[in-house]
């Protein structure tokens, strides 16, 4: 019935899309093994994608070659860059996006990938010989032969529904929990813990006064995700946002008793940076109102998401609570929130290539490995897909650098420091974030998307062609010049010096006050040569020449930083050769066997005087 595939993708999410479909582009005869085939990377949350530093992830995904850009450029309903008012390592696009087209999109995506096929089925654990993955098992008993297998189990594996007192088995809403691959991996060796989530109710928005909330409307001119010749919109639907208040807060709390997270039914960790309603009026009690976004689900249906009022309490109080908030005096409610809690892997029991350091050719990625976020899950999946395929392709691993991608940092952020609560990204954890900027990761990414066969040469091709456009004109901002007879008026407009004598253009763009939009206002000559330029194209080159001293700063950082992942540590060292090491530096670095100084150096618990003797001692 089944030859062996190359890879078998188990789950498909946001991570195992993107893993199915890596693999199979770049030639791997790809299985995705998933137990509704009606759910291929459904929004079981926010029916959004980006956001702050989750937006350059998305860009990152789509400048190798993912799909994740793309699918939400063609199921976008409003497009808006965050953070404007801040620095451009801080811009952060993000789409509210059609829930049903979605998922509607990448499925037919898939469907359209050569040598991707499908079976819609429970699996139930892997198959192991002599410490490699051979294939999976399912539930009604069948055993799939693989060459690699990329698990990508979300929130499925041994998943509990809590609301209130009420408590079931479920992967999500309506959907059974996954049970007997955690059983057997901890059985293998590995370890395991719970972690914890959870979404708000759905109401009608029939049922709403949006005369009482906020509108909150797209960008004026809204742009897109993909690098490809995806359209931006025409049209887009707004959202609103409305406020708790005090007594929204006293109707939650008669509930308080009844919560699972609060009688302690619920063991696992939640989201730090997402907390349930109950969470934030307990935790923030001085307060007096918590923003709420109503954002709709879709072009044509009526159903929305309340995006900030995530809650597990009972069905009852979340109802009477949501009534107490203007604009939902008349609500109806579709279905009501919920938390669930699942197993997960701590990520430091595998190596940048997210391949277990336990069972070879077996792959972890996205809520599995204990992060939260549909963009957090898609980059690890892409990576997982890439390097399941090159491993049995007898091909080079393929991993990103801290330097190079917030995709990069998320790995190394997790295989070097493990989570013990749901980890999302955030620009702070970035420390070249001026490098890794959402307008630039086509730049820094498309050519090694386009070497492992998964960027094309169009895709190539436009890079090099925006590579050299930006380079020409910032020689000429540096070439041409502007007459204070010409230019004074302007500058004066701006509230910035006036000229004494002709300077170059660069020197006027460097002032704070002008943009590169205002240079075309200096002579008809200037506007006319940049209006040759897309607007893309002008936007990085005012980025390189305001923030040029704190790019190079940061580029001598990276150069300095990637000197030491030149340096490699064999995977057999044996540290406790090593006896100046502090007790806690050598466990540690037991643990994770990291495969360069480098990495050894961002391990959690080894010190700088531990990676000093190190050096030595690989020295010698």
């Amino acid at each position: 019935m089944f030859s062996e595939y190359d890879v078998i993708v188990v789950g498909a999410g946001h991570a195992g899309c993107e893993a199915a479909h890596a693999a199979a582009k770049m030639g791997s005869k790809v299985l995705l093994v998933t137990m509704n085939m009606n759910t291929i990377a459904q929004m079981s949350c926010n029916p959004a994608m980006g956001g702050i530093a989750k937006g350059q992830i998305v860009r990152e995904i789509d400048a190798l070659g993912g799909m994740s850009g793309i699918i939400s450029d063609l199921s976008m309903i409003q497009f808006r860059m965050l953070n404007m008012s801040k620095g451009p390592a801080m811009w952060s696009p993000r789409t509210q996006n059609d829930r049903m087209k979605f998922a509607e999109e990448w499925r037919l995506a898939l469907e359209r990938t050569p040598n991707v096929d499908f079976w819609q089925e429970m699996a139930t654990g892997i198959l192991v010989e002599n410490n490699k993955v051979v294939g999976i098992t399912t539930s009604l008993g069948l055993e799939i032969k693989a060459k690699s297998v990329v698990l990508t189990n979300g929130t499925f594996l041994n998943g509990i529904i809590h609301i209130g007192e009420k408590q079931f088995g479920g992967g999500r809403t309506g959907e059974r929990a996954a049970k007997g691959i955690t059983e057997q991996l901890t059985k293998l060796g590995f370890e395991a813990g719970r972690m914890k989530t959870g979404t708000p109710p759905r109401v009608d928005s029939r049922s709403l006064d949006y005369t009482k909330m906020e509108e909150q409307k797209g960008d004026e001119k809204p742009g897109k995700f993909s690098y490809t010749d995806t359209k931006p919109l025409s049209e887009q639907r707004s959202c609103y946002i409305t406020y708790t208040n005090n007594e929204v807060h006293e109707t939650l709390q008669t509930g308080f008793d009844k919560s699972p997270m609060f009688n302690g039914r619920i063991q696992g960790i939640g989201p730090r940076y997402c907390p349930s309603i109950e969470d934030k009026i307990n935790r923030f009690a001085e307060r007096e109102r918590h923003q709420i976004f109503v954002e709709p689900e879709g072009w044509n249906t009526v159903e929305i998401y309340v995006n900030g009022f995530s809650t597990s309490l009972p069905e009852d109080v979340q109802y009477e609570s949501l009534k107490k908030i203007p604009g939902f005096e008349n609500v109806k409610m579709f279905r009501p929130g919920y938390a669930i809690e699942y197993d997960y892997f701590p990520p430091t029991q595998l190596s940048l290539t997210l391949e277990t350091k336990l069972i070879e050719n077996l792959y972890f990625a996205g809520q599995i490995n204990g992060t939260t976020g549909y963009e957090e899950a898609a980059c690890q999946g892409l990576m997982a897909g890439i390097n399941a395929h090159n491993k049995v392709h007898g091909k080079e691993p393929f991993t990103l650098k801290r330097s190079e991608a917030y995709i990069g940092v998320l790995i190394d952020d997790l295989i070097n420091k493990g989570t013990d609560e749901p980890y999302r990204m955030f620009t702070s954890r970035a420390e070249f974030r001026i490098l890794l900027r959402q307008d630039n990761a086509d730049i820094r990414l498309t050519e090694k998307g386009h070497s492992l066969g998964l960027a094309d040469d169009n895709r190539l091709n436009n890079v090099f062609d925006k590579k050299n456009a930006l380079d020409a004109l910032l020689n000429d901002l540096h070439q041409k010049r502007v007459e204070p007879s010409v230019s004074n008026d302007v500058l004066q407009d701006l509230n910035t010096a006036t000229l004494k004598q002709r300077v170059p253009v660069i020197n006027i763009l460097k002032r704070p006050e002008v943009n590169i939009q205002h240079l075309k206002e200096l002579n008809p000559e200037l506007n006319s040569y940049l209006s040759k330029y897309d607007n893309d194209i002008l936007q990085q080159a005012e980025i390189a020449v305001k923030y040029e001293t704190y790019i190079e700063k940061e580029r001598l950082l990276a150069e300095k930083m990637e000197s030491l992942e030149d340096k490699k540590i064999r995977n057999n060292f044996d540290y406790n050769e090593i006896k100046a090491l502090s007790s806690e530096g050598r466990q540690k670095l037991i643990h994770i066997k990291p495969s360069t100084i480098g990495q050894a150096s961002r391990i959690s618990g080894v010190s700088p005087s531990d990676i000093s003797i190190l050096m030595v001692y690989l020295s010698k």
